[in-house]
């Protein structure tokens, strides 16, 4: 099996909360990840091959602005997956801009062709405009309890992320408490922190500081593998 890549929906945008817009999540053929249009009841989605579904759910940290394609970290976690001679199909659903509400609201959109594995990224955008931690828990539970009402055979994964420090450190703290109490809340298993070793690093990140560069990816994509590989061998 020839090594695939997963590719991104992008809007041009600048940064984490300048960026916005959405499209059919794709594989790594590059054409739409199934026909959520004309789907009726819920089921495990599968590849144009035959093989189960990995959506990563995310910001633009996801789907890779900046980046070619097949640099982003979900094309790098297909690499990964391939080389080990998994069979699973990464799909990017990531969307630059998007808040945990902004997620929410496509949850169900997503659900229309239920993943194997469900890797949710969110609250980096709610995290840059100083949201309530509160409200951020709260979008990312009610992501969590809609996958497993629509389908209990997802599994997902969390990563985590943090606060910019100069939001103070009571909401450093309270916002960063969000993901592990989740993840113990529902069972999940928790990657603690998706940019560790990565943010800021200026030699991992582009010139606005806050996207990783292909080097600050490849990190991510080793980060997002120690936590994944467990659970799809």
């Amino acid at each position: 099996m020839g090594l695939r890549t997963a590719r991104i929906i992008v809007a041009a945008a600048l940064g984490l909360l300048l960026g916005c817009g959405q499209g059919a999540p794709r594989n790594a053929t590059g054409r739409p990840a199934g026909d959520i249009d004309t789907l009726g009841a819920a089921r495990p989605a599968v590849s144009a091959a035959g093989q189960p579904t990995i959506v990563f759910l995310g910001t633009s940290l996801t789907a890779g602005l900046g980046l070619d394609p097949d640099s982003a970290y979900p094309a790098l976690v297909q690499h990964k997956i391939d080389s080990a001679g998994l069979r699973y199909t990464v799909v990017n659903a990531g969307v630059s801009g998007e808040s945990s509400a902004g997620a929410l609201r496509r949850i169900d959109w997503v659900l229309r062709q239920p993943p194997s594995l469900l890797v949710l990224e969110t609250g980096a955008n709610d995290g840059l405009r100083g949201q309530t931690p509160d409200s951020v828990r709260a979008n990312i539970q009610t992501m969590i309890d809609r996958v497993r009402a629509v389908s209990p055979s997802t599994r997902i994964v969390l990563a985590g992320m943090e606060a910019m420090p100069n939001l103070g450190a009571d909401y450093v703290r309270r916002f960063r408490a969000i993901f592990p109490a989740l993840a113990a809340q529902n069972h999940l298993p928790l990657i603690p922190f998706l940019l560790a070793g990565v943010a800021g690093v200026d030699s991992l990140n582009q010139q606005d500081g806050i996207h990783p560069n292909p080097a600050g990816s490849r990190i991510i994509a080793a980060t997002v593998w120690r936590t994944l590989e467990p659970l799809l061998q």
